[in-house]
């Protein structure tokens, strides 16, 4: 139990002096006041949830969700707890805890918070900060699931994401560029989860951070040109 509690500090101590990357998604800001400002595409921010924790054996883990099947967007697949920025939020790291206390009934009072990684973009033109924290404690969660939001939860090993031993990837096209989309395959008991997409993409990303080391595959994320006008374009297929 001391050497878990010596080895989640110094993860803690770690990941607090890492800096992502200036936003490729945040807009000029010379432009922010002007006229023109009002014709630009101006994204909605998102963040999620990045919870790491060490189980029994000392292997760090990340919670991740399968969103309800009856949901209108991304129904059934597997997601990081997370959502939409609201006004009364005070950051990203508000946000992600806010959804993940909604979506599963994480006390923020349990997560320590360390850093947000790079931004992405989802299929949606949303913004997401992927906000990473350390739950110290994994017997004090008792998940409470909700039903409407999530119609499970359960856990997989962070180097998972590093590794080309579960993961299938196809080629595809966006606002004209070409990107790889990952998946990783997951089977627990009966079950087979299948990560992949956006959530996947900031899995490797954010076990690349932790680790230290790049995935063992060819990652090729690219970051997509917001549109200059405030027509949305069309979602990632």
């Amino acid at each position: 139990m001391e050497k878990e509690r010596t080895s989640i500090e110094a993860l803690i101590r770690r990941l607090r002096l890492h800096q992502a990357p200036p936003s490729p998604y945040s807009g000029d800001p010379s432009t922010a006041a002007t006229p023109a400002a009002a014709n630009l595409f101006q994204p909605r921010r998102a963040a999620v949830l990045v919870c790491l924790f060490h189980d029994a054996a000392g292997e760090l883990r990340v919670l991740l969700t399968k969103r309800a099947s009856s949901l209108s967007t991304h129904s059934g697949e597997v997601a990081l707890p997370g959502g939409k920025a609201e006004e009364g939020d005070a950051d990203d790291a508000a946000t992600a805890l806010r959804e993940a206390k909604e979506e599963i009934g994480l006390d923020p009072t349990l997560v320590t918070v360390v850093s947000s990684l790079e931004h992405f973009l989802s299929k949606h033109l949303l913004v997401v900060v992927p906000v990473v924290g350390i739950l110290s404690d994994i017997q004090a969660f008792k998940p409470v699931l909700n039903v409407d939001e999530v119609d499970d939860i359960f856990d997989v090993p962070l180097e998972m994401f590093l590794k080309d031993e579960r993961r299938r990837s196809e080629e595809r096209e966006w606002m004209g560029q070409a990107f790889t989309l990952h998946h990783f395959d997951y089977e627990k008991g009966d079950k087979t989860y299948v990560i992949w997409g956006l959530t996947a993409g900031i899995l490797i990303h954010a076990a690349s951070v932790v680790y230290q080391r790049p995935p063992d595959f060819a990652e090729r994320r690219v970051q997509f040109n917001l549109p200059k006008c405030s027509k949305e374009p069309s979602p990632m297929p």
